[in-house]
């Protein structure tokens, strides 16, 4: 049998086909606009989203007979706002996770409600990027479009909803709403009334890897797909990459280099940090995951590298950085081109070049751009290994992930052993695993992990060079807490 799984990003959507034995069949990927209609908003039209699911299920199965698939689930961006009406048609255009707008609402929830109560209630606080603020900006901003609301979803769920007529929505992508009680795996009902929600604008949760319902017959006949087609819930992107990379069951790890940076732990068992530093989220493996996430990883380096230097040679503008440079620099860098999430939760941070003298050169200030990334992340460990949280390996996805240069300043940034990947398809090919535990091919997502997931190469730390860094990273997260009082009068 065959199963198909549906990354829905934020400037296209990927889709994969994998077969029974877990091999990649054909990949596919379209493209939508993305909207700006203020300056730090950001929005897409729902529809588009279909649209273009349709059309690359139909690209994937041009050569293959669409009756042999027998699954279909999915990774999605998280946190995104679709509001539904009483007709189950799309009220205004979805607000997306990078969108900045709910910041008054933000501050709201974490200084009037308080951040104690938001955790008791979710085991996170807000940040900009989650739901429950932007539910809540709809409702100071546009109170004709909340008066209008019958149901609210998250993006990949409407893509099931399209599929099957289901409302549903998965542990994973809840937790990031700010509405779902983590460690009981359920809709918060304080939060709800909190935010004005109704319970009945809400759709079931289900975990990850079960079944919400089978293709619409209209639907099956438009794509070439068999009534019988299994649709499973899926996961936010997150947990998606960490199931496509095995990074499931206790203690497991993974550190995705893409557009945002992030660093995902699997647990057994349920965990908060003290400040919230962290997201602590329902995993898709029907467990937990702490993960921190920075706002600017990779595209800090395709800034530096497209819009400073004019070049889109990054291979070229990494060579002079040769092995006893590392641990060596004198120039630093905040990647706080967007602000930032975890750990330090301030929209206000801006990137920051420190340390430049008449000596430092372009490619000190390239090699400071890869460490700094390097260093945020581990601010991010730092936090789990407080909690005694200590993890040897992680896995390693993500556009950044192709650098090898990167990769030997993770591994002695953070003092990991990485492992790379066979394949790295990260939410696509984790959607398509989910959708084969639900038709019953494998008997769990550890399971499948087992089966599918295959290590390439691990680069080691080296002793000496993580004893070089650890002073370098000392001196990093000193930087922040001087230019914070800066980044607000700016």
């Amino acid at each position: 049998m065959l199963y198909i799984g549906v990354d829905l990003g934020t400037s296209a959507v990927k889709l994969l086909l994998m077969d029974s034995g877990g091999a990649i069949r054909k990949i596919v990927s379209r493209t939508y606009p993305l909207e700006f209609p203020e300056p730090g908003w950001s929005e897409q039209n729902p529809d588009d989203w279909w649209e273009q699911t349709k059309e690359g299920i139909r690209e994937l199965l041009r050569e293959e007979d669409g009756s042999q698939v027998a699954g279909i689930s999915f990774g999605g961006q998280m946190h995104g706002l679709v509001m539904l009406d009483e007709r189950d048609e799309v009220i205004r255009p979805a607000i997306l996770w990078n969108d900045g707008r709910a910041a008054a609402e933000c501050e709201y929830l974490n200084e009037t409600i308080g951040r104690e109560k938001l955790s008791a209630c979710t085991a996170n606080i807000a940040f900009a990027g989650f739901t429950a603020p932007k539910i809540l900006w709809v409702k100071n901003r546009e109170p004709e479009n909340f008066a209008r609301i019958a149901r609210i979803m998250l993006p990949k769920d409407y893509i099931a909803y399209r599929l099957t007529g289901v409302h549903c929505t998965d542990v994973s992508d809840a937790s990031g709403m700010l509405l779902f009680d983590v460690k009981n795996r359920c809709w918060s009902e304080e939060m709800c009334e909190i935010c004005g929600v109704e319970k009945s604008w809400l759709p079931r949760c289900y975990e990850s890897y079960e079944k919400v319902g089978t293709v619409l017959p209209e639907v099956a006949g438009e794509l070439g797909l068999s009534r019988d087609c299994v649709v499973a819930a899926g996961a936010g992107d997150n947990a998606a990459a960490a199931v496509g990379t095995g990074t499931v069951g206790d203690g497991s790890c993974n550190i995705s280099l893409g557009t945002s940076g992030t660093i995902f732990i699997s647990s057994k068992e349920f965990g908060v940090d003290k400040n919230n530093a962290l997201h602590s989220f329902a995993h898709a493996d029907g467990s937990y995951h702490l993960m921190g996430c920075m706002l600017s990883a990779a595209s800090c380096n395709k800034w530096w590298m497209e819009e400073i230097l004019h070049t889109d040679d990054y291979g070229v503008e990494q060579q002079e950085i040769t092995e006893e440079r590392l641990g060596e620099n004198k120039v630093y860098f905040l990647p706080y081109l967007m602000g930032e999430r975890s750990p330090h939760n301030d929209p206000k941070a801006r990137g920051v070049f420190i340390g430049m003298s008449m000596d430092s050169t372009r490619s000190d200030m390239t090699q400071a751009v890869l460490e700094g990334v390097a260093f945020a992340l581990r601010d991010s460990l730092e936090v789990a290994r407080s909690l005694g949280i200590s993890p040897e390996r992680t896995k390693i996805c993500g556009g950044g992930a192709k650098s090898p240069l990167w990769k030997k300043m993770i591994a002695n940034i953070m003092n990991l052993k990485v492992d790379v990947l066979e394949n790295e398809e990260g939410p696509a090919l984790g959607g398509a695993m989910l959708a084969a535990v639900a038709c019953g091919e494998y008997p769990s997502v550890e399971a499948a992990a087992q089966a599918v997931v295959r290590v390439a190469q691990t680069i080691e730390p080296e002793p000496a060079l993580v004893e070089k860094y650890d002073a370098c990273y000392r001196k990093f997260r000193e930087i922040y807490p001087v230019c914070k009082k800066v980044f607000e009068l700016l």
